[in-house]
């Protein structure tokens, strides 16, 4: 695996832009055709965010878009190291920015919460050329070198990439925002024991709690944004800031803003449902088989 990425990153980095386009298009269309674990489970995705019993004709279509909008992330990726600073400013669509630049200026730490949408590496590269750096963590991956490639790649987009690794990354994070810093997170799935239960197309779905834990304990703002692709250019929406309920628990205040960041979340994906890159399990009743 780890030598496929390493492919990735030097050779498609170096392809024409056309011919690599092709190429990746292909290539989610072979991985549509073989209806693979991840594919139908994807669909399964899907038919909750249509509201559909079963995988029909309709979901079958928007799925084939979405693994051409995946693959064209991963086509991005690769390529983006050779991205110049003209092109991923001026490819983002962004509405509300001013909500993020506002704080950061005033000395607020933000912590800006993703779904699995769009392009969040471009995002994140076009924060840092607005002259804001941030810190996010990357998941541990096996082997070891292939998350070492994904630490160089972000870090050589100016972000600061802590590993996953619960309450050292969590303090790490709390200090940059307590420095006004952002903190960036893709929240829309669970990879800990401490997710917390909330609604999300009308059935129970599993997101992190550490969002809205940090912007609690650090007075941070916690403001959702979702993305999502514009023909040739990036799409970005950033919503409100989720205030800290007045009332209530620790927990209780955690869970009433990781509920309203997955409302926040399902009204970004039900308007581009087709750039929602969700290949795994999200809701409780597909979790069920594994341990909380």
């Amino acid at each position: 695996m780890d030598a496929a990425y390493a492919l990735g990153w030097t050779v498609v980095r170096k392809m024409p832009e056309r011919a690599a386009r092709l190429a990746f298009a292909a290539l989610a269309d072979r991985t549509w055709h073989g209806h693979g674990s991840g594919v139908r489970q994807l669909e399964r995705n899907l038919c909750r965010v249509l509201g559909k019993d079963a995988v029909d004709d309709e979901v079958r279509v928007l799925s084939k878009k979405v693994l051409r909008s995946y693959f064209r992330y991963w086509l991005e990726v690769f390529r983006l190291p050779e991205y110049d600073r003209e092109r991923i400013l001026g490819g983002m669509r962004v509405t509300g920015e001013k909500k993020i630049f506002s704080n950061l200026d005033a000395g607020r730490g933000v912590v800006l919460a993703l779904p699995h949408m769009g392009n969040y590496e471009h995002a994140g590269a076009w924060l840092v050329h607005c002259g804001y750096p941030f810190t996010t963590v990357a998941e541990r991956l096996r082997p070891e070198s292939l998350y070492d490639r994904f630490v160089e790649f972000r870090e050589g987009l100016g972000m600061e990439v802590l590993a996953h690794k619960g309450a050292s990354a969590f303090g790490r994070m709390a200090r940059r925002l307590r420095a006004g810093r952002p903190v960036c997170l893709v929240v829309d799935r669970d990879l800990t024991a401490t997710g917390v239960d909330v609604e999300f197309f009308g059935a129970t779905a599993r997101m992190p709690a550490v969002a809205a834990a940090l912007a609690l304990q650090t007075g941070a703002a916690l403001i959702p944004v979702t993305l999502w692709y514009e023909g040739e250019y990036w799409g970005a929406r950033v919503h409100e800031e989720i205030p800290v309920p007045g009332q209530g628990s620790r927990q209780e205040k955690i869970q009433a803003m990781t509920q309203e960041m997955a409302r926040v979340f399902q009204e970004g994906i039900a308007a581009h449902p087709e750039d929602w890159h969700m290949l795994q399990k999200v809701w409780v009743e597909d979790l069920a088989e594994a341990p909380r």
